[in-house]
């Protein structure tokens, strides 16, 4: 009895104490740890543009005007997780390795999960572009596997020697036509983006062996496209844990690209047994109540689907057209839309 009475004390204790954390300066002090379940679905964002816009002197806000930091306001918003990307050697030096595990830290001290996207660039990778590191534009295509393996395993590692462990990670960005081009362009040669990718692949799994690894094509509503590329891999030896989707519909056009992708990742899972996330999602920020409505069937949906591991907002807090970007879920003053209100599940 006496330590039953102990018990009930010392959760009563802990209550008190989150209650207490709670007050009226609660986004200015210590952050708290997440009091819901941060399994399950994810509900994410990728901010990779965080600590480029926080020292433009950028500001973020909740929706009664104050001030908060941005990582507690969207885990405060609902979210549990986050996803960055890593450049291998940028320019200006933004989302490199020790830019990536300054923002990885601040997530893990959130207690938000983490997805990891390698570009395998030192830009951006995408359907139109996928340029090698200027480092990488010699080597053969031998020296060209062994510098994805030694690339995956040198920011992991920067990652593991803090104690950050992602959940997921990209090998490569948007890759419907593969990666390191013209080496691995998939519809030049197959065999080779399989390679390259199973470097990557293998490399995050021996730094960090319980980490699921995504390919990530654009077009989540294009089943010939991830056919091809899947099966492609599939023959060739590839390997993955997870197909990665984006989905960009237009305010018009978001009913029937919804149903094509929930189509396609249906078919995704029955025809390799594979997990499926969005890793990508956004619509124009002045088309919120369009975009509450788009995610709002949507997110429905994956939660259906055994196999639908999660979702990711990219790129929310950006705003004030941000480097030219207007796909963001905050208004102009810096506050969250109606938007990311969909993201709020705190009990899943």
């Amino acid at each position: 009895m006496i330590k039953l009475k102990n018990i009930l004390l010392g959760t009563l204790f802990l209550i008190g104490t989150v209650a207490c954390g709670k007050g009226e300066n609660a986004e200015t002090s210590e952050p708290e740890k997440p009091v819901y379940n941060m399994s399950g679905f994810a509900r994410g964002a990728d901010v990779s543009w965080l600590t480029e816009m926080e020292k433009a002197g950028i500001k973020f806000y909740q929706t009664n005007g104050r001030e908060m930091e941005c990582l507690a306001l969207l885990r405060d918003l609902g979210m549990n997780a986050i996803r960055l990307r890593v450049w291998v050697n940028p320019v200006d030096g933004w989302c490199n390795k020790s830019d990536l595990v300054v923002k990885a830290q601040r997530a893990q001290q959130l207690g938000m999960r983490l997805m990891i996207d390698f570009h395998y660039s030192d830009t951006w990778a995408d359907p139109g572009q996928q340029t090698k590191p200027s480092a990488w534009k010699g080597l053969s295509f031998e020296e060209l596997k062994s510098a994805v393996s030694a690339h995956t395993k040198e920011v992991l590692n920067a990652l593991k020697a803090k104690e950050i462990i992602p959940e997921w990670v990209q090998v490569g960005n948007e890759t419907g036509n593969g990666m390191l081009w013209n080496d691995g362009k998939a519809d030049m040669s197959m065999k080779n983006y399989a390679t390259l990718n199973n470097a990557g692949y293998d490399a995050v799994k021996t730094v960090f062996p319980n980490a699921k690894v995504i390919v990530h094509l654009q077009s989540g509503n294009d089943n010939s496209l991830y056919r091809w590329l899947f099966d492609g891999l599939k023959s060739n030896g590839g390997k993955w844990d997870v197909i990665g989707m984006s989905l960009y519909p237009k305010p018009d056009t978001w009913q029937t690209m919804n149903a094509a992708c929930i189509a396609n990742i249906n078919d995704m899972i029955a025809r390799y047994g594979s997990e499926v996330m969005i890793c990508e999602v956004g619509m124009p920020w002045d088309e919120a109540q369009t975009a509450s409505q788009f995610l709002s069937e949507l997110m429905i949906q994956l939660k259906a689907i055994n196999k639908c591991m999660g979702i990711f907002y990219w790129e929310p807090q950006s705003y004030n057209n941000w480097k030219g970007y207007t796909l963001g879920a905050f208004d102009k003053t810096g506050k969250p839309t109606i938007a990311l209100s969909l993201f709020a599940a705190p009990t899943n």
